[in-house]
């Protein structure tokens, strides 16, 4: 699944973009290498693209996103998305 990182100011920017493995995550930070800053960020997980390419075509979904304030830039950030066709779920994990 693609997602897209976007850090939303007075403009979105896009900061990264990634595709998920077979395992469903991402090998590699979304942000390896690159200082993380406080500020708003929407994850935008490109769900419906990857169900209809496990031909589930009846997919509900199509874009997530999922929008989180970065306070403190030195912790770490990782937000999970459990998808299935028709809901999700996120939470900030560990």
């Amino acid at each position: 699944m693609r997602i897209d990182l976007f850090r939303l100011d007075q403009t979105e920017e896009c900061v990264a973009v990634a595709t998920t493995n077979a395992d469903g995550r991402v090998d590699e930070p979304l942000l390896d290498g690159v200082s993380l800053v406080s500020g708003t960020f929407e994850l935008r997980f490109h769900a419906g693209a990857y169900l209809r390419a496990q031909s589930l075509e009846s997919s509900f979904l199509d874009v997530i996103p999922i929008r989180f304030t970065v306070d403190a830039a030195d912790e770490h950030y990782h937000v999970p998305l459990l998808l299935s066709p028709f809901g999700y779920t996120t939470y900030r994990g560990s």
